[in-house]
């Protein structure tokens, strides 16, 4: 297990805060290392994509609007790992938030950064949904738990309402 933080992907959703909750009763006052990962220049993408054949071209963005665009995509996967740092500051974390553009996959970024941080763990969310894909991870938390370089913790939503 390594000395670094806590891993933790943060998507702002009640799973995601209840996963953050759940870690704090187990890992007590460790740091942690809440991250909202972003898709990166997804406006540009926009921008500059051909339109194909018998599909209503999109309005063109200009390129300034395309980097207002991504911007703001920032800075909102910024103040939502802020709201998750500030969640696991009150379960006894000490809590660091990072917006990460995700180049590859969000597990590939988690993964990555436990490498990088000599991450203690991952915690991850994961959704249920009914007995057989309770049978199967999901993709990004099987990615995670096959090639994460520390303990994964899978937090289940079904206490959830």
């Amino acid at each position: 297990m390594g000395s670094g933080p806590v891993i933790f992907g943060y998507d702002g959703s009640d799973l995601a805060e209840h996963a953050v909750r759940e870690a704090g009763s187990l890992f007590g006052n460790k740091r942690a290392l809440i991250v909202s990962v972003w898709e990166a220049g997804r406006a540009f993408e926009t921008a500059s994509s051909p339109v194909r054949a018998f599909e209503t071209p999109a309005a063109p963005l200009e390129e300034s609007t395309a980097f207002e665009v991504d911007q703001a995509n920032y800075d909102d996967a910024n103040q939502l790992a802020e709201r998750g740092a500030d969640i696991a500051r009150q379960v006894g974390f000490e809590a660091d938030a990072v917006a990460v553009a995700d180049n590859k996959t969000v597990a590939d970024t988690l993964v990555r950064l436990a490498k990088e941080f000599d991450g203690q763990a991952i915690v991850v969310g994961a959704h249920s949904g009914g007995r057989i894909k309770d049978f199967f991870l999901g993709s990004t938390t099987r990615h995670i738990t096959e090639r994460a370089p520390c303990p994964v913790l899978v937090v289940h939503g079904n206490q959830l309402g």
